[in-house]
């Protein structure tokens, strides 16, 4: 959820810290500000609301230095207030930080602190500022300050830490909570995000956990928390800062929406040896999880239902925040298959935690290249459709969907897989022509206070994951449902003019579907009926191309994404950055 990051180099940094949170309010936030040491005066800046307001307020661009952190705030600890905004400075002026997760025993720590330091915020995020400067006073060395302090905070943590008579050093902290340096000419980043820092280098090392790194502007030291010096290769990332950029596009979302012809056939972009490898473990299994959390649940899903066909193992998938009954069930010989866009999720990683040492096999797919995700599984088949900047899942659901008929389709020796997903990329194409012909569609759903949306069987993932993107963009309350479940509760709130989306496509469930769509229409509903046939229960029809029955949910779910995105605008929404969410859910 937040962001953090620091930069100590030649430049100035506060224009450099100033561009690296732009490029992270994709993360969602509710404050941002920044830090900077010059000569011997600290400087903070901060405040709460957008960047480009704050900025305008008070020119977090200005501050004078050559060293500096910055933060994008999501509140936990303490409202969204001016004092509980990050930077965070201790009491004597020595230390600056800034923080990404939770401190789980920060009300011991601030008892224990309370009477030799002012502590002027709400949060549990300040508290770690005063007892690094309470150890600093004792080490005189900030590596074993940050070593002592690191043992004596419980939960998840990314720091950015400076210090004000170390204007040559800057350091970072990690357990639990992604942190990444970037390596630059003369100049260094740390933080939790790439995209932060892409404008200036593609060169990244990534810390593990329970790791310190000490930066300077030509130098990167590691050490773990026990003092052991680390070494470690950099990473050459393949994004540029044009995968971040809206292009001629009005928002990312948008964009990330219409790239979808292409970033599906790139998901299918896998090294042959290494994919073999991970279906080949994948049906070594005698039990198999899947779990993912909001949009990578509907994949796991759909994944569920495809995979138990071809496989003699159990197969459950679950939610990752509703993990404790699965875990149990999990040995040395069961597999788990994480899905995720970042790789950050809090849940899904302490999944991994509690299952590693019981000899579980770990396959994950993910998007992000070097997250914590990709480096605790033991196989993983990265999505390769690039930064998605958008809050809400698009690219990288469909993305997600093209790698499980990858594995699907050699599971079920399907020789031409990879050719039907590139031509069911073009069909995408087609689809996403037609998306000036929803507007009156769009204005039915911006007047209505509830929407349903209604599938069957391998359609149901697909219903859940069209109301997910209307809440989230659209702020209108939506239901995805299984069709055949209208008539236990949903049918008593139906009423004249209630919009009811029914993914039917002509396949083995199309007409049990239509039998739900006409109770529904028999009450009053509209029926928005998005199908490869048109019927006349259908108020209005969204075509979309005959596909191979299997293949429907990736067509099926674009003029979905595009409602839920047209809404939003209708609305006068930001889609990019919905309210109160945030893209990587890096808290639990």
């Amino acid at each position: 959820m937040c962001g953090i990051t620091g930069y100590i180099g030649e430049k100035e940094a506060a224009p450099v810290l100033l561009q690296a949170l732009k490029r992270m309010e994709y993360r969602g936030y509710d404050s941002a500000g920044i830090s900077t040491i010059y000569k011997d005066n600290v400087t903070i800046k901060k405040d709460i609301g957008r960047i480009d307001s704050i900025n305008e307020k008070i020119e977090l661009g200005k501050a004078e230095g050559k060293i500096g952190v910055a933060h994008t705030r999501w509140a936990t600890h303490g409202g969204v207030t001016k004092e509980n905004a990050h930077p965070h400075l201790s009491c004597k002026q020595k230390v600056v930080m800034v923080h990404n997760g939770i401190i789980e025993n920060y009300r011991q720590l601030f008892k224990e602190l309370s009477d030799n330091h002012e502590i002027k915020s709400e949060t549990d995020s300040e508290v770690i500022a005063h007892l690094i400067e309470e150890e600093y006073d004792k080490e005189k060395n900030p590596l074993k300050t940050l070593q002592n302090v690191s043992k004596k905070l419980d939960g998840s943590f990314a720091l950015v830490v400076i210090f004000s008579d170390k204007k040559d050093e800057i350091y970072g902290v990690r357990k639990y909570a992604p942190l990444i340096v970037g390596i630059g000419e003369q100049e260094n980043f740390i933080s939790s995000d790439i995209v932060s820092f892409i404008d200036y280098t593609d060169n990244v090392i990534f810390l593990e956990d329970k790791e310190i790194v000490k930066v300077t502007s030509n130098s990167i030291e590691i050490v773990n928390f026990d003092g052991d010096k680390i070494s470690r290769d950099k990473t050459h990332v393949a994004w540029e800062a044009a995968d971040v950029s809206k292009e001629e596009f009005s928002h990312h979302t948008i964009k990330e929406i219409h790239e979808q012809s292409s970033t599906v056939q790139n998901a299918l972009n896998q090294d042959d040896e290494e994919f073999e490898e991970f279906v080949n473990k994948l049906t070594s299994g005698k039990n198999i999880f899947i779990t993912g959390s909001g949009s990578s649940f509907h994949i796991a899903l759909i994944f569920r239902k495809m995979l138990t066909k071809f496989v003699d193992s159990p197969v459950q998938a679950f939610l990752s925040s509703e993990s404790e009954e699965y875990i149990e069930s999990m040995n040395d010989n069961a597999i788990l298959i994480p899905i995720s866009q970042s790789g950050e999720t809090a849940d899904l990683l302490e999944v991994i935690r509690n299952v590693k040492d019981k000899g579980v096999t770990v396959l994950s797919i993910y998007n992000t290249v070097g997250s914590s995700l990709s480096r605790v599984s033991d196989f993983s088949l990265n999505l390769n459709c690039g930064p998605e900047i958008g809050v809400a899942a698009t690219k990288s659901f469909t993305s997600q969907l093209a790698i499980v008929y990858k594995i699907i389709f050699k599971l079920g020796n399907v020789k031409d897989g990879n050719e039907k997903i590139i031509e069911l990329s073009n069909k995408i194409k087609d689809i996403l022509s037609k998306e000036k012909t929803l507007q009156e569609i769009i204005e039915l759903i911006n007047e209505s206070n509830d929407v349903y949306f209604l599938g069957r069987a391998i359609h149901h993932p697909i219903a859940l994951e069209g109301a997910l993107k209307l809440k989230e963009l659209a702020y209108i309350h939506a239901e995805g449902m299984a069709a055949g479940e209208i008539k236990h509760g949903t049918l008593a709130l139906v009423e004249e003019g209630t919009p009811a989306i029914i993914i039917n496509p002509k396949d083995e469930s199309y007409n049990d579907t239509i039998n739900n769509a006409t109770e529904m229409k028999a009450r009053g509903a509209k029926i928005i009926g998005i199908s490869s046939e048109d019927n006349e229960v259908y108020d209005y029809w969204i075509e979309i191309p005959k596909v191979e029955n299997m293949l429907y949910p990736l067509i099926e779910l674009v003029p979905l994404q595009l409602l839920a995105y047209y809404t939003a605008i209708r609305r006068k929404n930001n889609p990019d950055y919905p309210r109160n969410l945030a893209k990587s859910v890096t808290v639990k």
